[in-house]
């Protein structure tokens, strides 16, 4: 019994340490999301479905899920979400979870690895590190795509937003990453990060889907709780009125 407490208590110690090797290089930004912002929320959908559903897909979601969510109608889901065919070759049905069309030995042999599902990312890594990640490519003539990243160092995933962000380079000192600008592209640097940010804020979104639910009811819950604990009060007094 002593070994186990023992050897859990090591762990419980050595899990901050393993955390703080383990994080990244460069600090990570604050992404200031806004899970209330429908409007956020939809570009971050368009964004998401126009530039990194080819690769990852969002399989614990459904498609009319979504659609209901974020206030888009079963034809909008159609026409501007659903890309997928099913096995007979009609277009994938607005009932069916996120997946894609990409098969997992082709990205493989493609990217070296299927890219990850990110229905959850937003919960194991956190919104600032997305948010931060997809801010941080830079040129890379050493590695395979060409990029690396500052935060994901490796990262076997090419720059796709690169059209709208531009190119970076490391021009910081050897073991040190300093991000610059060498080419620009089609939005400037503040528009860049709205774009970052509101996909941020979808894949927030798809993580937890019913936190904005959850909190609007927890206050009422409080509320409930507090009112209980006065009534609780009063019938506690009354009781043991006799009794003091």
């Amino acid at each position: 019994m002593k070994k186990t407490i023992a050897l859990v208590f090591m762990m419980v110690c050595a899990a901050p340490v393993a955390a703080l090797a383990a994080g990244p290089a460069k600090p990570l930004d604050r992404a200031n999301i806004d899970m209330t912002d429908t409007a956020s929320l939809q570009r971050g959908a368009e964004y998401f479905f126009q530039y990194c559903i080819g690769c990852h897909s969002i399989q614990f979601k459904r498609y009319n899920r979504m659609g209901n969510d974020l206030g888009l109608s079963d034809d909008q889901l159609r026409e501007r979400f659903i890309h997928t065919r099913d096995q007979s070759g009609d277009q994938t049905g607005v009932g069916e979870l996120i997946k894609i069309a990409m098969k997992p030995d082709d990205a493989e042999e493609w990217f070296g690895q299927p890219a990850p599902d990110l229905s959850l990312t937003a919960r194991l890594r956190g919104t600032d590190w997305i948010y931060t990640t997809l801010r941080s490519f830079y040129l890379d003539d050493s590695r395979p795509m060409g990029v690396n990243n500052a935060i994901f160092e490796a990262m076997s995933m090419p720059h796709v937003l690169w059209e709208l962000q531009g190119w970076q380079a490391n021009v910081g000192e050897e073991g040190h990453i300093k991000l610059e600008k060498v080419a620009e592209g089609k939005l400037t640097t503040e528009e860049y990060n709205e774009v970052v940010r509101d996909i941020t804020n979808f894949l927030a979104y798809v993580a937890d889907p019913v936190k904005v639910e959850r909190h609007e009811l927890g206050k009422w819950v409080l509320l409930f709780l507090a009112f209980f604990t006065f009534v609780a009060y009063l019938l506690k007094k009354e009781y043991w009125r006799d009794v003091h």
